[in-house]
């Protein structure tokens, strides 16, 4: 459901006024706002794994509090002009009116990382009381509060589309934050009534943060890319179309992604405390993966990718060019993706987590590298670009990893 939200508001970005500078302007600006959020993302799987009782439930709520505070004031001097001149002027090169548009939205996007935070924690609460049905309402409710928002501003206001898109997300994550604190309300309050005395180990700051600091990392190096992608097409063959149709094929490609990077979860599930599970899970994944990458391989091999990126995206026809070509260079990313996910879950089962943020900055190193070498050497289109880099990355991290994964079980 969440791989929805990004097509759904590109698409109503390409139908109003300036799309191309608009969906370039959203781009940066939902790029960066990514980048401030990766500190808090694994907070879902902190919660699930250390809140027991009253004192690690407020000992992990004032680090969420502390850490939300942390990342928002980060946006927060992101977008005091002149630093936000000096990253999208100097690094990214941006275009004048896609710099101002990028900065509006950028600013509106101020609440949403730390919205983001709050509801994760409360989520990985829901999930450890074995309410994950509540986590798939409070998604529901966010696209709905998406919608109504992104559409009603469109309808109504002059608003320029990347304000609307930003604000439709902010207002979206906030409305999730809140229907998840208020579904896990017999939750908290029955950790509440608990005693401290009742904890087996009482959880610190220093702890919580050296337990957080691996899982942490592995998102920030993994969504650092999404800035560092934006910062290369800034500086290629046809900038403003590159910028434009990225996130367009980004949030496409999610949409086929999205159920590898859930099967890391699954797999951790099932695989056994032995491994003993792994040849079924294995085999779960390859069809899995199989499906995925032919379902994105029918679409953008045939005449449907035309028609999905004109009334579905709606982009005009010199986007659809750049957005088709690379769009199937990353026909197989969602096979990738399950690959990926089932090599991280056997890492994460025996308690090797290092290897996995080493894979992630493996990843991140051969992205920037074929970026530099495409941009700067070739002189490509920067979207063929982004898609090749982003595969090489890939393809790096999953070679990485095929030998530590497949004897993990022995270590």
């Amino acid at each position: 459901m969440m791989a929805v939200e990004g097509p759904y508001i590109a698409a109503i970005i390409a139908r109003m006024p300036d799309a191309a500078y608009n969906l370039a302007a959203y781009g940066v600006a939902f790029a960066l706002g990514w980048l401030a959020e990766s500190p808090i993302m694994m907070l879902l799987t902190a919660s699930n794994a250390l809140v027991r009782d009253r004192q690690s439930f407020l000992a992990l709520r004032r680090f969420t509090l502390l850490l939300n505070a942390g990342v928002t004031a980060v946006l927060v001097v992101g977008v005091v002009p002149p630093v936000f001149a000096f990253l999208t002027g100097r690094l990214i090169g941006l275009p004048p009116e896609v710099a101002r548009l990028a900065h509006i939205a950028t600013t509106l996007l101020i609440p949403w990382p730390a919205a983001i935070g709050y509801r994760r924690f409360y989520q990985g609460i829901l999930v450890r009381h074995h309410m994950t049905r509540r986590v798939a309402y409070g998604t529901v409710i966010r696209l709905t509060s998406m919608s109504m928002t992104a559409a009603g501003l469109a309808l109504t206001t002059g608003l320029p589309g990347a304000a609307i898109g930003a604000i439709a997300l902010s207002a979206g994550v906030m409305a999730e934050a809140a229907a998840s604190r208020w579904m896990a309300r017999h939750v908290v309050a029955q950790l509440l009534a608990g005693a401290e005395a009742q904890s087996i180990s009482a959880l610190s700051l220093r702890e919580i943060g050296r337990f957080y600091y691996p899982l942490a990392l592995t998102s920030v190096i993994s969504l650092i890319t999404l800035p560092l992608v934006t910062f290369f097409l800034g500086h290629s063959r046809s900038p403003i179309e590159s910028l434009a149709v990225w996130p367009v094929i980004s949030a496409f490609v999610f949409l086929f992604r999205s159920g590898g990077i859930g099967y890391q979860e699954v797999a951790v599930a099932l695989i056994g405390t032995h491994h003993e599970h792994v040849p079924e899970v294995r085999r779960v994944a390859g069809l899995l993966a199989a499906a995925a990458t032919l379902a994105l391989g029918v679409i953008v091999f045939t005449p449907v990718a035309d028609l999905w990126f004109r009334v579905v995206a709606g982009l005009q026809s010199d986007l659809r060019a750049f957005a088709i070509g690379a769009a199937r260079i990353l026909v197989l990313l969602p096979a990738l993706e399950y690959l990926l996910s089932f090599q991280r879950a056997r890492l994460i089962v025996a308690r090797n987590t290092r290897l996995v943020t080493v894979a992630t900055a493996i990843e991140a190193v051969c992205l920037a590298t074929a970026l530099f070498l495409c941009v700067g050497t070739f002189d490509m289109v920067g979207a063929l670009a982004a898609a090749i880099a982003v595969m090489l990355g890939r393809l790096a991290a999953i070679t990485f990893l095929l030998i530590p994964a497949r004897t993990s079980a022995r270590g």
